[in-house]
């Protein structure tokens, strides 16, 4: 059978001596070919068997089965230099393989036992062969060996001083149903309103926007010149060198994921200084197109000055994933690095596959929402000739107006906002404050048209009912509502439909907050989920800022004006997301236990 041995760490020195010098410990060698095939045994036992003989009890130096060898006095054998504890030989022999059934997967484990330097060898069965751990079908010299060699090398392998043993594939065992709760213990962002949550909180509670007029010298002659822009520069808050090599979207990402994993209790750095294990951590990030700005100025760069004005970092900085990406690399994360690209509802999506993926049981701690920076004049220049942007002067109060009756369009943002989410034993381990439940999760698909969503609701109606029951709980908890509500005319109408339907004549208090903010885009499903899970933490729900007078279609309890205390009674709240395309999520979060 193949073998494999190592290099001797202690030098074998082997003398010729008389087998009536031989005594318990010693290594020897009946042969020169013995020594020369490097087949040793330890002697365990001498007995006199007569003036002239001596029984002599041997047994492999890596374990094995005894032999006695009558040996003549004088007659000479070959001792090693070094000896060997007789008792701490195991005394084993290779079972028969004969009435073996080998399935793929099955393991068998090879030692030539009589070599005291010889490394255990190990082969598995894959496709009907049996190959060496370490070697794939089709390489080296080997082809594999057949069942029936396998076999023949168990039957064969205590006289051949070898041990050998199986190890069948282990048989998947049936698990009882269920999965782990999920928590949010940690939360960051980087908004319109301000770097930091706490400027997001505060900006929201106090009815404060963030639109600003877009003052570029590119973004003239454009007939929409507002957005929800992050008052700070991101690259200021990163080393440069560090920065240039993220687009915007990215810097935006790390920042709110660097704040999420402090405000976790973890340890600045990264995962290695946290003590946790990386493989068991990942990231999920929603995006849509995250920079665009980037691949716009590559492509000017080549018609202006030619392909070598035309920076290398272009397509690593263009692709939506290099905010994942970005996060992963600056915590040392090696779980996973998803990106999720569902138009408006990405962030959110992002979250619920998170959510998921922590549940059963794929990694234990998750960075997840959403990052985008999309505020450039082509995107711009789009939305507009679309006529789906909102115009107006920010000094005079927001232009997004979200369910009011004089809405006319949204306004276009960026930002980032990261949630860590734990399993719940994991968390209360390590005595994390818990911020909410991440309960549950909904997505559906309207099927309906490739901008405009489906007026009845049906698909909204849909992925909030999943939420819901995916959370366990019932449409009687709802508590509270963080709508997606971009201030289209036709788009509110539609969730305030489904909300009216799914919900019933419960008036359940629901806030919209791209009045504050403008319409963040992959990154909204990221921010809100953040603002929600606020919500819950501190019991009072933010009011929707530019929802002056309340369209009466509409028929939902906004609030609006001031902050307002959540309601004692349920226990849910419900963060959605709405995409071009009919893509639909929700994210259900539970107040804490």
């Amino acid at each position: 059978m193949p073998h494999s041995s190592g290099i001797r760490e202690v030098p074998m020195n082997p003398h010729s001596v008389t087998a009536a010098e031989v005594v318990p410990g010693d290594l020897v060698a009946l042969s020169g070919g013995d020594v020369a095939a490097d087949r040793w045994y330890v002697v365990t036992h001498t007995l006199p068997e007569g003036p002239e003989v001596i029984r002599v009890t041997l047994r492999p130096p890596l374990g094995g089965p005894e032999r006695e060898e009558l040996l003549r006095r004088e007659q000479q054998v070959s001792v090693a230099g070094r000896r060997v504890d007789p008792s701490a030989v195991p005394e084993v022999t290779s079972p028969t393989l004969d009435d073996v059934e080998f399935r793929d997967g099955d393991r068998v484990t090879s030692l030539r036992a009589v070599d005291p330097s010889a490394r255990e060898v190990t082969y598995v069965r894959r496709w009907g062969t049996w190959l060496r751990e370490d070697e794939k079908a089709g390489d080296g010299e080997s082809s594999g060996f057949s069942d029936a060699e396998v076999r023949r090398w168990a039957a064969e392998a205590d006289e051949a001083g070898l041990v050998v043993r199986h190890e069948p594939r282990p048989l998947s065992e049936a698990r009882a149903a269920g999965a782990r709760r999920v928590v949010v213990t940690g939360l960051g962002a980087m908004t319109p309103l301000g770097a930091g949550t706490s400027e997001l909180w505060q900006g929201l509670l106090e009815g404060r926007h963030g639109i600003r007029e877009l003052e570029d010298e590119e973004f003239e002659g454009l007939p929409v010149r507002v957005a929800g822009t992050v008052p700070v520069d991101p690259a200021r808050l990163l080393p440069r060198a560090v920065a240039r090599r993220m687009n915007r979207a990215a810097q935006f990402a790390v920042l709110a994921a660097r704040e999420a994993w402090a405000d976790a209790g973890f340890a600045e750095g990264g995962t290695r200084e946290s003590g946790l294990d990386p493989e068991r951590v990942g990231v999920s990030l929603g995006a849509i197109l995250g920079d665009a700005s980037v691949l716009v100025g590559g492509d000017r760069k080549l018609r202006d000055k030619g392909p070598r004005s035309v920076s290398p970092l272009t397509t690593p900085m263009t692709v939506p994933s290099q905010a994942a990406s970005q996060v992963s690399l600056d915590l040392h994360i090696t779980g996973e690095a998803r990106t999720v690209t569902s138009a408006c509802a990405s962030g959110t999506e992002a979250i619920g596959q998170a959510v998921d993926r922590i549940r059963f049981g794929r990694v234990d701690v998750v960075l997840a929402g959403g990052a985008e920076a999309v505020v450039t004049p082509a995107i711009m220049a789009s939305f507009a000739a679309m006529r789906a942007l909102a115009g107006g002067d920010p000094a005079e109060g927001s232009p997004s107006r979200p369910f009011d009756r004089d809405r006319n369009g949204f306004v276009n943002g960026e930002g980032a906002g990261v949630l860590v989410l734990e399993s719940e034993e994991h968390a209360r381990a390590r005595g994390a404050r818990i911020y909410c439940e991440a309960a549950g999760w909904g997505l559906s698909a309207d099927a309906h048209h490739v901008a405009a969503p489906d007026p009845s609701g049906e698909g909204i109606a849909l992925a909030l009912r999943r939420a819901v029951r995916d959370a366990g709980g019932h449409l009687g908890d709802v508590v509270h509502v963080n709508a997606h509500a971009t201030a289209t005319v036709d788009g509110d109408l539609a969730e305030a439909r489904a909300l009216r339907n799914v919900l019933g004549a419960r008036n359940v208090p629901v806030s919209a907050l791209k009045g504050h903010l403008g319409h963040l885009q992959g990154a909204a499903g990221g921010v809100e989920a953040v603002a929600a899970a606020l919500t819950l933490h501190h019991g009072v729900m933010p009011p929707t800022v530019g929802c002056a007078e309340l369209d009466e279609e509409i028929e939902l309890d906004v609030v609006r004006g001031a902050p307002r205390v959540l309601p004692a009674e349920g226990d849910l709240v419900l963060s959605n997301s709405f995409g071009f395309g009919g893509h639909n999520a929700v994210l259900a979060l539970r107040r804490a236990a």
